[in-house]
Order: C-alpha cells, then structure tokens, then sequence
C-alpha cells in the first residue's frame, strides 16, 4: 500500500555518481547497466522455492478508489504493473476482494504470460458486497470457489501463493486450511499463507497446512504484530507487512500518542538527511527489521511506484535506526 509521493526523494536514491573517464573494455563495462532498484534489498526463498526479491509490491491501488470497481486510468494501472517487473519487482500480491475481482484481471492482462520468476500472491476469504464492505466468508466451499476464480483470471495453472484473507468466526479455522490444504494437495495452490493472523492462531494454521508467509499490519508506528513477526523470523517464514506507513499525510507521520509523535518527528528527520521521502523511510526500517520482511507497498501511479521501489536502495544507518526505535 503505497502514499501519495512526490519524486524528488527517488531522483536523490536512483542518482548515480558520475564515473571517470574510461576507454575500452573498462568503459563498456562502467556503462553497465544498474540493477534493477527492486534487487538492492536482498531475496527471500518462500516455502523453500520461491527466491523473490524483498522489494514487492502490493496491487490493491490500481482498481479504482475505495478499492472498488476499475481504476481512473486503466492505461496508467497497467503501466504500473509492467513497471513494477522492469525495476526487478517480482513478487506481487494482489486478492480476489481487491476491486472485486479488477486487481487480479488487470495483471494478467498486463503481464501474462509473465516473465519467468515471477511470482504472484493472492487471497480469498473475503466478500464485497459493495464498497465499505469486507465480509469474512471462511467456509471450504468459498474457498474452493474463490481459488479456481483466481486461477481463472490470474491464467495461471497453480497459484504460487494463496493466502487465506481472515478468519471467518462463524467458520472453524481447521475447515477452512482444511480446504486450502486440499486444494494444494490437488496441486491448485503451490505455498499456503494467511493474514491477519495472532501467534496463537498461526500455531493453530500450521497443525492443519503448512504455512509459509503471514501478512499483517505492521509500520513504524502499529508494532501489534512483533510477536508474529519473531516466529516468522525465527522460523524462516515470509512476513508481509501491510501499511508500512500507518496513518499520517504524504510528507510527514502523524500519530495521536507521544510516542507516535516522536518517531514522527525522527522519520522526517532522518528522510531530510537522507533527501528521501518519509515513505522511503519507512519501508527501508521495514526491511532492516527482519530479512523475514516482505514489504508490498503499492500504488497507482508510476511515479509513486519508482519512488517506493527506489527506497530498497537506501542504506539507515545504527543510529538512524536507534532513534527510529
């Protein structure tokens, strides 16, 4: 989930310095190519199997506002998507909930066949029944439902990684991995993940399938899920946090709490000295928190994604790091 950004912090990362002069091989090797933005983060292997890079993205912002319907400018969301791969993204996460239904078309249309290595996530679990609305509907035969859905519009054979949104409290959690655990058993899910998950229901989830990724709430200012995120650090799953900035505005993190207020204040002192944007920011302390983190942030705009993207360049120093907290 990505902020409204401007683009002077990704210039000042994407910059590169200016070499000497050189001749012959040494300068046809100096006009190299840079890597891809998306790589300078490091990989994370997924169940095993799946190496992706650390930077990925999140494709809930190119359907339309409020998550719903299709996007303003079609043309643009698909650009952003293909753009996303050409900077060395190669992990998108995306659910059937998302539009309803939009996000997970507008990739495939945008990126099938897709590029080897790249691996797409989605989820089901969730109902729009319109807008404002997110309904959990947990039951095995939604499930099953949903997944061959996104199969469908996905074009894909076997879904990589498929998350199960939330837990439905009408739905007993073993009935509903059950399912999951079925359909990856029919080799229709390749990895099972969920989200919105506590340690103990996690421990639960992973007597019934096996888990490889949890993605939750989780920035700079919401830590509700640290405890999730230790297990998921000690235990080599993906953590995938969502809302990497929390509440707060384009250019500043605003929280209600003391303490809100002082990281606050030392995130914008440390994208100041950096010339970054707070965003950048704060998806860099996503990634020195845990070579677990997996962060996503997603947006609408191709502007915005080059900038999010750019911030797996940006080195926090212990001290940066240290007052962040």
């Amino acid at each position: 989930m990505g902020g409204v950004l401007g683009i002077a912090g990704a210039t000042h990362l994407a910059a590169t310095a200016h070499a000497p002069t050189v001749t012959g091989d040494r300068a046809a090797s100096a006009a190299a190519p840079a890597a891809p933005a998306a790589t300078a983060a490091g990989t994370f292997t997924i169940g095993g199997d799946l190496v992706v890079n650390r930077m990925g993205f999140g494709a809930m912002r190119v359907t339309g506002p409020g998550i719903w319907g299709e996007p303003k400018d079609p043309t643009e969301a698909r650009r952003v998507l293909q753009r996303a791969v050409e900077l060395g993204v190669n992990f998108i996460d995306t659910a059937d909930a998302y539009g309803p239904e939009v996000s997970e078309r507008l990739i495939a249309e945008s990126l099938a066949p897709y590029p080897r290595g790249v691996v797409i996530a989605t989820k089901g679990g969730l109902l729009r029944p319109s807008a404002p609305q997110w309904v959990s509907d947990g039951r095995p035969e939604h499930l099953r439902e949903a997944c061959e859905g996104s199969l469908r519009r996905l074009k894909l054979a076997r879904i990589d990684l498929y998350q199960f949104h939330a837990i439905d409290p009408k739905v007993p959690l073993e009935d509903s991995l059950g399912e999951l655990a079925r359909l990856r058993k029919e080799g229709k899910i390749r990895h099972v993940g969920v989200s919105n998950f506590r340690v103990d229901e996690l421990a639960r989830a992973r007597r019934v399938v096996p888990v490889v990724s949890v993605q939750n709430r989780y920035n700079l200012a919401d830590r509700g899920s640290e405890d999730v995120l230790g297990v998921c650090t000690r235990e080599g799953l993906a953590f995938i946090p969502w809302a990497p900035l929390a509440s707060g505005s384009t250019t500043r993190l605003e929280g209600g709490a003391d303490r809100d207020n002082e990281r606050g204040a030392a995130l914008e002192k440390v994208a100041a000295a950096h010339g970054a944007s707070v965003m950048q920011v704060a998806i860099a302390w996503l990634l020195a928190r845990s070579p677990a983190m997996l962060p996503i942030p997603g947006t609408g705009s191709v502007g915005h994604l080059e900038e999010n993207t750019a911030a797996a360049r940006l080195q926090l120093s212990p001290a940066e790091l240290a007052a962040l907290g």
